[in-house]
């Protein structure tokens, strides 16, 4: 028996549920990780954007159901179950509660992100031991009811829409987001608020690790003209001696006004190798903007860029890289910008200093940490 990732936004566990809770299905997409479920395998349930666990489900076969049972999507591929544990959203089990107790959530590093493994579902647990954890919670759950007080716009959460975009003479299905105008950051539960101050620090600490690897790595640099006078550790950002005190003259005023106020370039003669956005103390959706304006003005620019910011602001990251303004362009923003957390920057760089290999890597290395949030996979 193994244990299996299966992911339901508020609405479609509330449809899943008035359906009767016998059928559960995944894009068709993912036929290769379904083809591997079993008979007798069990499904964990968890909620998106409210990061409780809500149910465990008994595979019993292959569905020949085809009724319409999500309103979003159709989601074929699907097996018949048997309810083991089914929760209301609110006594759910949060995933606060599995931190290093199973192999995905192992410390704070893995917040938000959870090494990848609620990106897709089905996806199998692989530690059956952590299954059996999640289950014997719910379990718990369902015997000892406890409630934990949900904010109403989290059970409002959609997180994907699909539709379809242009790309040259055909229709490609595509998933965006599209956030209230007041959506909460999706912080996992920050039990205390975080001062400008501090968050402004945190801003200008990571600006140095990016300015530091890229000198260490032999490249020129440049740092936003606002924040050339801040300081980390005594030193001041714009007097890194390979900073660059103008731009390469090949691009239209609009270009430049655009690129000098990117937080972070790296760049090689007169090439920008790679562009860093990284926030702390504005809206994850000002960074984005700027990198979407970039290509927009400079569609044929080849360049990496990423989008770095604390761990607990993936999801929100997530959201706003799938807006239409962003995931309907000629090449969509989430398959050519990464998101970089802040503790898989520091862990890598502090990794790279310690074998002394900073001076033989090439800028594209980011692009094997980085998340992309192009294929994602989840019932919207």
């Amino acid at each position: 028996m193994n244990y299996w990732l299966d992911l339901f936004s508020p609405k479609s566990w509330q449809e899943f549920r008035a359906a009767g809770c016998k059928v559960t299905g995944f894009n068709a997409r993912m036929k290769t990780a379904v083809s591997k479920v079993q008979p007798g395998d069990i499904l964990m349930c968890y909620l998106t954007g409210v990061m409780h666990w809500v149910g465990a489900l008994q595979v019993t076969g292959v569905s020949s159901n085809e009724e319409r049972i999500w309103a979003d999507a159709d989601f074929p591929l699907r097996f018949d179950v048997r309810p083991i544990v089914i929760l209301d959203p609110e006594y759910g089990i949060p995933m606060s509660e599995l931190e290093g107790k199973v192999i995905f959530f192992q410390g704070p590093k893995d917040r938000g992100k959870f090494m990848g493994f609620i990106r897709m579902s089905p996806n199998k647990f692989a530690n059956p031991s952590d299954g059996e954890f999640v289950l014997s919670l719910l379990k718990r759950a369902e015997a000892s009811p406890v409630v934990r007080e949900i904010d109403p716009k989290r059970l409002a959460y959609r997180p994907l829409f699909q539709v379809e975009r242009r790309k040259g003479k055909v229709s490609v299905p595509t998933k965006v987001s599209v956030p209230e105008s007041d959506q909460i950051e999706d912080t996992v539960e920050r039990k205390t608020p975080v001062s400008e101050t501090a968050q402004s620090t945190r801003h200008t600490e990571i600006q140095f690790c990016l300015l530091s690897l890229g000198m260490e790595m032999g490249l020129d640099l440049w740092v936003a003209r606002n924040d050339r006078s801040r300081k980390w550790n005594g030193r001041t950002l714009g007097d890194f001696p390979s900073l660059v005190r103008e731009l390469p003259t090949q691009f239209n005023e609009a270009t430049t006004r655009t690129i000098e106020l990117i937080d972070v370039l790296w760049l090689k003669g007169n090439s920008i190798v790679a562009a860093f956005e990284v926030e702390c103390t504005t809206a994850i959706y000002s960074g984005l903007l700027r990198m979407s304006d970039l290509l927009s003005l400079q569609p044929n620019l080849d360049i990496n860029l990423f989008l770095v910011a604390a761990d607990e602001r993936r999801e929100k990251v997530e959201q706003e890289i799938l807006r239409p303004t962003f995931a309907l362009r000629e090449k969509p923003l989430a398959g050519v910008c990464g998101f970089l957390s802040f503790s898989k920057l520091t862990e890598q760089v502090d990794g790279i200093r310690k074998l002394g290999l900073a001076s033989s890597l090439k800028p594209d290395f980011l692009q094997k940490i980085a998340e992309y949030f192009a294929d994602d996979d989840r019932k919207a």
